[in-house]
């Protein structure tokens, strides 16, 4: 695991929570050095946002650009717009600073477990398309989605909430349940946690239509054929 972060502080806390909890940790504290520290043997990034040399946006671009990797970005500002960018770019979750260690340990693990069950589904479901009317379909097994003929590109996490919500196609989905087969978040409660499922939903609708995806309040989203 690369863990990615100027401060000296919290970089030395970050790493010894994780090797603590048995994981083998490599640390950088610059954007270029990260990109050249990223290798086939990294199997997940905590990723600071605000970096010197290359911001934490721009090495999870080019990171993803090489191989799909799961990302937990740190950031210090809670503000919308950053995280719909590092949702954008790739990162597949993210926590605000100050925040536990505890909590840390927990999200790197929840996207741990889901790249391996997104690697089962993959080989149960190689065969499997999912047509979900006006033009947008899902092949599973490849992790691919089309939308008129076009593939749309998906973060890790995107493709995982859009599996989730075409699985029960027009069916209300209720948030807490998104977040525990999405995110994998055994206490799905709070308001971090909406915001991060919430985040996610509008980033789909940017890239699939604002349409396809309906906000039931209070309850869920459903995901409308058309």
């Amino acid at each position: 695991m690369l863990v990615v972060e100027d401060d000296l502080v919290i970089a030395d806390a970050v790493a010894r929570r994780l090797e603590s909890e048995g994981f083998a940790v490599d640390v950088v504290h610059d954007g270029r050095r990260a990109v050249e520290a990223f290798s086939s043997a990294t199997d997940a990034l905590v990723l600071d946002v605000m970096l010197p040399g290359l911001d934490g946006l721009e090495v999870c671009r080019r990171v993803q650009a090489v191989r799909p990797v799961p990302v937990l970005m740190l950031t210090a500002r809670a503000d919308e717009t950053d995280r719909l960018i590092g949702l954008g770019v790739g990162a597949d979750d993210y926590l605000t600073k100050p925040f536990s260690p505890r909590e840390l340990v927990a999200r790197v693990r929840a996207l741990l477990r889901r790249v391996d069950r997104a690697e089962e589904l993959f080989r149960q479901r190689q065969d499997q398309r999912m047509d979900l009317g006006g033009g947008l379909s899902i092949d599973v097994g490849a992790r691919t989605v089309e939308l008129d003929g076009e593939e749309v590109h998906l973060t890790r996490t995107e493709f995982d909430l859009l599996h989730a919500l075409a699985r029960r196609p027009g069916d209300v989905v209720d948030r807490d349940r998104l977040l525990t087969e999405v995110w994998d978040w055994p206490d799905p409660s709070g308001a971090r946690a909406s915001r991060a499922a919430d985040s996610h939903v509008k980033a789909l609708r940017r890239k699939l239509g604002a349409e396809r995806i309906r906000t039931v309040q209070g309850v869920g989203y459903a995901l409308d054929r058309r």
